[in-house]
C-alpha cells in the first residue's frame, strides 16, 4: 500500500475525481471532457502550489518516506559494473553501510553508502539504516584503497544516525566516527558526499567529510531528529514540526548556510514518485563534481576540503 504524506491528500482527492469522471465518459458514454480539463488544470495549479511552498516538517516527511530511492537504487541506475565489497576485516559486514567499486563514464569510482529497507524484513536485516561500527570502519577501508588506487570517492547518505545501541558502543561506536571523520579529511582523492534521505547526526557524519556535499531537494542533514530535538528543548517530542523549522535542517536553509555546496533538484512530489527520472539529476551532480575535482591536485584536494570545514558556522 503506497504511503499518503499528509499535505497530499487534496492532491489524492482531486486525482479520484478525474478518474472517477474518466471512468464514467468511458462506460457510460458521456462526455465530460470539459469537467475532466478544468479539474486537471486545478490539480496542475494545486500541485505546483503545495510543492513549491512546502515547509520544513513536510521535507522531513518526504525524506523518511518508505519508498524513496535508496543507496543501492541510484548505484544501480547510475554506475556501471558495480562490485559490492563487504567486511571491516576485524569483526564483521554491516549491511546498514554498504560499499563498492563500479564506473561511471569509463571512470572507476569507489562508492559507499547507507543503505536501509522499503519493507519490514529488509530494514530489519539492514538495521533500518543505522550503521554499528564494523559499518563505518568497511567504509574506511573502502575509501583507503580508493585512495591507494586513486579512485574518486563517492557517498550516499540516508540514516537516522548510528546504531546507539550497548553492542555498538562495546564495538567503539564513538571511535570508528571519529576515526573517519580524521582520515577522510585527509584523503588526496575526490570525495562526493550525497544527502538523499535523512543525514542524522554523526552517523551521516562518518561519510560526509567531502570536498563537495550535496542534497536533494527533500532531504534533511541535522545533528538530531526534530522529534529529539523538542524533547530537549521543551520536553514534548510532539513539537517536532516547531523544531523542524527553527532547526534549519532542510536543503534550501543549509545551502544558504553554506554547510552544502548544492541543491539536487526533485521531481514534483519527491524522488521516490520516480526513482529512475530522479537518478538523471543525481547522476548530472556527480558527473558536474568529478569534472571539478579532478582538475585538483592531490595537495589542492586536502586544502580544499580542510578550507570548507573550517569556514562552516563562521561569522562576522
Amino acid at each position: 500500500m503506497e504511503q499518503i504524506l499528509p499535505f497530499e491528500k487534496p492532491l489524492i482527492e482531486l486525482r479520484a475525481k478525474i478518474d472517477e469522471l474518466n471512468s464514467v465518459t468511458t462506460e457510460a458514454n458521456i462526455d465530460f471532457s470539459e469537467e475532466i480539463a478544468h479539474l486537471e488544470t486545478k490539480l496542475a495549479k494545486l500541485q505546483d502550489e503545495i510543492y513549491s511552498n512546502l515547509e520544513a516538517w513536510d521535507r522531513v516527511q518526504i525524506a523518511r518516506h518508505q519508498q524513496r530511492p535508496t543507496s543501492l537504487d541510484y548505484i544501480h541506475a547510475i554506475f556501471d559494473e558495480f562490485i559490492e565489497l563487504h567486511g571491516d576485516r576485524n569483526y564483521g559486514d554491516d549491511e546498514a553501510l554498504i560499499g563498492g567499486i563500479a564506473s561511471i563514464d569509463g571512470q572507476a569510482v569507489t562508492i559507499v553508502g547507507h543503505q536501509r529497507g522499503k519493507a519490514t524484513k529488509e530494514n530489519i536485516r539492514r538495521n533500518f539504516g543505522m550503521p554499528h561500527p564494523e559499518g563505518y570502519r568497511k567504509a574506511l577501508r573502502l575509501m583507503k584503497q580508493a585512495e591507494k588506487f586513486n579512485r574518486p570517492v563517492i557517498c550516499f547518505v540516508d540514516t537516522k544516525g548510528a546504531y546507539p545501541g550497548k553492542a555498538a558502543e562495546e564495538r567503539g561506536q564513538s571511535e570508528a566516527i571519529a576515526r573517519n571523520l580524521v582520515e577522510m579529511a585527509g584523503l588526496t582523492v575526490p570525495v562526493i558526499s550525497i544527502v538523499i534521505g535523512e543525514g542524522g547526526s554523526g552517523g551521516a557524519l562518518g561519510i560526509s567529510v567531502a570536498n563537495q556535499i550535496y542534497m536533494l531537494e527533500n532531504s534533511t542533514f541535522s545533528v538530531i531528529s526534530p522529534e529529539g530535538a523538542a524533547s530537549i528543548l521543551w520536553k514534548d517530542a510532539s513539537l517536532a514540526k516547531t523544531a523542524a523549522e527553527a532547526m534549519r535542517i532542510t536543503a534550501p536553509n543549509l545551502k544558504e548556510s553554506e554547510v552544502i555546496d548544492d541543491v539536487i533538484q526533485e521531481i514534483p512530489g519527491g524522488a521516490h514518485k520516480n526513482q529512475d527520472e530522479q537518478a538523471v539529476y543525481v547522476a548530472a551532480a556527480i558527473r558536474k563534481g568529478l569534472a571539478e575535482l579532478n582538475q585538483l591536485s592531490k595537495d589542492e584536494l586536502v586544502e580544499q576540503r580542510y578550507a570548507k570545514f573550517r569556514k562552516i558556522g563562521s561569522f562576522a
